[in-house]
């Protein structure tokens, strides 16, 4: 098997579950959207977007299904399969459309769009996610000041899934450390190798700089 993956927000999800795992796959750096590159994916992930696990019959893209297959590949019940399944869901569900999703819209802003030369930070989108991820944010510090994590007494995919934004936030630089609880939270996802340097070892050029 073979994953193809960046360093951006969400193959860096799917390589730190693989690594997580320890599963046992093949990690090729890829561009699918660069020039020329293209057809070379297409049959792979007709969206040209990362990340694709390339494997016996059908290949499979997104991260989530990426990070369902490798789990129940594994036999772990990272991806919740017991009665905690249903809160599982719930908290990967909720976190796309709120805390995730406003931690993405700072980072493009002041991330993305800045690393690659989009265009200028658009201060009216920041102030927007920023006011969203407070709303969110006060919601998990309720939530996590009353439990280690998310689901249960160990780590899950929700954790992961929560938490895809924050490795980024010498970019987007939200402000966790108003929220104690989810501070201490996401330290105990730094704590975890595979979270902290999913790239160990890999061939995975640096995000490009940001501008100063």
């Amino acid at each position: 098997m073979k994953m193809y993956f960046s360093r951006n927000p969400n193959p860096r999800l799917a390589v730190a579950v693989a690594r997580y795992l320890n599963a046992e796959v093949d990690f090729e750096f890829a561009s699918p959207r660069a020039p020329d590159q293209g057809s070379r994916y297409l049959s792979l992930n007709p969206n040209l977007l990362l990340p694709i696990l390339e494997r016996p019959g059908k290949p499979l893209w997104e991260a989530y299904a990426i990070a369902c297959w490798f789990s129940r590949d594994a036999g772990s019940n990272f991806w919740r399969t017991d009665d905690d399944e249903p809160e599982m869901i719930r908290w990967i569900s909720w976190g796309k459309e709120n805390f995730v999703k406003a931690c993405d819209m700072v980072h493009w802003e002041r991330g993305t769009k800045q690393r690659y030369g989009i265009g200028p930070c658009d201060q009216a989108m920041v102030e927007e996610g920023l006011r969203q991820f407070h709303v969110a944010a006060r919601i998990l510090e309720a939530e996590l000041s009353a439990r280690t994590w998310l689901v249960g007494n160990s780590v899950s995919f929700a954790d992961f899934r929560m938490g895809t934004f924050l490795p980024f936030n010498d970019a987007a630089r939200l402000p966790i450390d108003d929220y104690p609880s989810l501070r201490r939270w996401y330290g105990q996802l730094e704590d975890i190798g595979a979270w902290q340097n999913p790239f160990d070892g890999l061939s995975a050029p640096d995000l490009p700089p940001l501008p100063d």
